[in-house]
């Protein structure tokens, strides 16, 4: 499995305060789907698959809010890619994978996070 790319479709930040006695940071995360893509005129041995996601980071309480929206193309051998395809199907993603997936968006989220 190797990255491709990954697309921001939505980013948003806003601050409410700007003080507060005490910060509470909670994040949510989430894959709202996964889909096999065509590759175009590039032919290529391995499946596309495409991963839309978003994250959420609060600052408490009511602090700020970061959002992001966007997608995740990874290039995946064609055997696991109808795996991985039918496992989101039945929504019985296998944990190994969905920890992949995770780690992936954060570590390419937190980066356009501090930018904002």
């Amino acid at each position: 499995m190797r990255v491709i790319g990954i697309n921001f479709t939505k980013m948003f930040g806003e601050r409410f305060n700007k003080k507060a006695k005490e910060l509470k940071i909670g994040n949510e995360i989430n894959i709202k789907s996964i889909e096999e893509i065509e590759s175009g005129p590039v032919k290529i041995k391995e499946s596309l698959i495409e991963i839309s996601f978003y994250y959420n980071v609060l600052y408490e309480p009511e602090l700020a809010k970061v959002s992001f929206e966007g997608n995740l193309l990874m290039a995946v051998d064609p055997k696991e890619g109808k795996e991985i395809i039918k496992s989101w199907k039945n929504k019985n993603l296998d944990e190994e994978t969905k920890v992949l997936f995770f780690n992936i968006i954060l570590k390419k989220v937190s980066l356009k996070a501090l930018q904002i």
